[in-house]
């Protein structure tokens, strides 16, 4: 098949388009800006476009169809050229949907801890030699790509992001997939550009809820989703919680196994997993002798740096929820220890005036609280300056420090001792390119 993928440099559009070309497929594509690591695996396989931009002359009657990633904008001229041709176009997820028709479909949903629920089945299943294909939203140890599409597996494992599908497809993502398993993990407001209110919000995951066929999962201490699980259900409901553990000597126990992970947000992520597994008939014993070599998805409190007194994480969390989940488990793990706590605020969501205030107290448990903002991607975004006092005043702690110079924040960084003391880098974006193995020197 010659297909097109329109925005090839996403994170999974680019791991799509290896995977159809490992397939056999005869694979083109576009994007305006391609960044590493997209660039050198798309060169590895000889995908990568030759020229940054958009080409309507690529775009040709030999195509049997069209993907299309969100980065593309509904003017983008590859698309109208294809909508011309009367192509067949796809957003990403509905082509693994189309792809996935005919498995059984388990689809990860839920504000926060999708990537590692995910993660986790996968690590297991592979573990345990269970042939199933995927798409996940982080590179994770073991898989050479985000995406794997075959005609072999009876089985896919999704992670179901509630994001819109693309510029021309306002479904969020994991509306598409019509799972036989769903989980949810619990419901925190975001991405607040497309979805304006927290009922607007919650909505998607009513709806959600009523696509699966089989079996729900759920997040039992969460109120908000509770609320959804008690009204009416087509399907089987589970719920999961908080599992009892032990921390010794800085290292997680449960159930007798030493994890390579820790905090109490991966240990629910960890029991939504188990039931996702259980559900396809591995046995409790299994899932963890399988699953205490899994060592975390990337980004996901991924260590960067330590000595014995010191330890620096970074962590993909940019949200309020995923602020204090994080931050509370790095303070249990390392009672004895104060903790610095650096989060950026990068997404449209967090750089929002009327957004901000959801940040209220979330970082109360960390010892020192840091926020730092980029002023240019403010531009970018459209949205309008935000100042120091703002910032200060929205997250309701008068001693946080704030930055919008990443070498100011770097100083302040290095200026303070860093005996028994951790530190904790969080965001969706990179702090200016800041490079995190050199931030400090311990």
């Amino acid at each position: 098949m010659n297909i097109h993928l329109i925005a090839i440099g996403g994170s999974v559009m680019h791991n799509l388009a290896i995977a159809l070309h490992k397939n056999g497929n005869q694979i083109t594509g576009s994007d305006d800006e391609i960044f590493e690591p997209s660039k050198s695996r798309l060169k590895k396989y000889n995908i990568l476009p030759k020229r940054s931009g958009w080409f309507p002359e690529k775009i040709t009657k030999n195509i049997d169809y069209i993907i299309l990633g969100m980065h593309a904008k509904k003017d983008n001229p590859e698309l109208l050229k294809a909508k011309k041709l009367n192509l067949p176009i796809y957003s990403f997820p509905e082509y693994i949907y189309k792809e996935s028709i005919n498995k059984k479909r388990i689809v990860i949903g839920g504000s926060h801890g999708k990537t590692s629920i995910t993660a986790m089945i996968l690590h297991v299943l592979k573990k345990l030699e269970v042939e199933c294909d995927y798409l996940v939203g982080a590179q994770l140890e073991g898989f050479e790509t985000m995406v794997k599409i075959s005609k072999n597996s009876s089985l896919i494992i999704l992670e179901g992001d509630e994001y819109l599908s693309s510029a021309i497809d306002k479904r969020p993502k994991f509306h598409l997939y019509k799972p036989h398993i769903g989980v949810i993990s619990g419901i925190a407001w975001d991405h607040i550009n497309v979805f304006p209110t927290f009922d607007i919000y919650i909505e998607q995951f009513k709806i959600f809820k009523e696509l699966v066929k089989e079996t729900l999962i759920y997040f039992k201490e969460d109120k908000k989703l509770i609320n959804i699980i008690n009204q009416k259900n087509n399907c089987k409901t589970i719920g999961y919680n908080t599992p009892s553990h032990k921390i010794i000597n800085g290292k997680t126990i449960i159930n007798g196994f030493k994890l390579n992970f820790f905090g109490e947000h991966n240990l629910q992520n960890l029991n939504a997993a188990l039931l996702v597994c259980q559900e396809l008939g591995i046995s409790k014993k299994l899932f963890f002798e399988s699953i205490s070599s899994f060592k975390g998805a990337s980004k996901r409190l991924e260590l960067i740096k330590e000595n014995k007194h010191t330890s620096i994480y970074k962590d993909f969390a940019h949200s309020p929820s995923k602020l204090k989940a994080t931050i509370k488990s790095v303070k249990q793990q390392f009672p004895n220890r104060k903790l610095v706590s650096c989060m950026e605020l990068h997404t449209f969501s967090s750089l929002n005036k009327k957004f901000l205030k959801e940040y209220s107290n979330s970082m109360d448990d960390t010892d020192i609280g840091i926020v730092y903002f980029n002023k240019k991607t403010i531009k970018n975004k459209k949205l309008n300056l935000i100042s120091k006092k703002e910032v200060i005043d929205s997250f309701k702690r008068k001693d946080l420090k704030v930055f919008n110079d990443s070498n100011l924040l770097k100083d302040f960084l290095n200026s303070l001792s860093w005996k028994q003391k951790n530190l904790l880098m969080m965001s969706s974006g990179n702090f200016n390119n800041l490079d995190l193995n050199k931030i400090i020197s311990i």
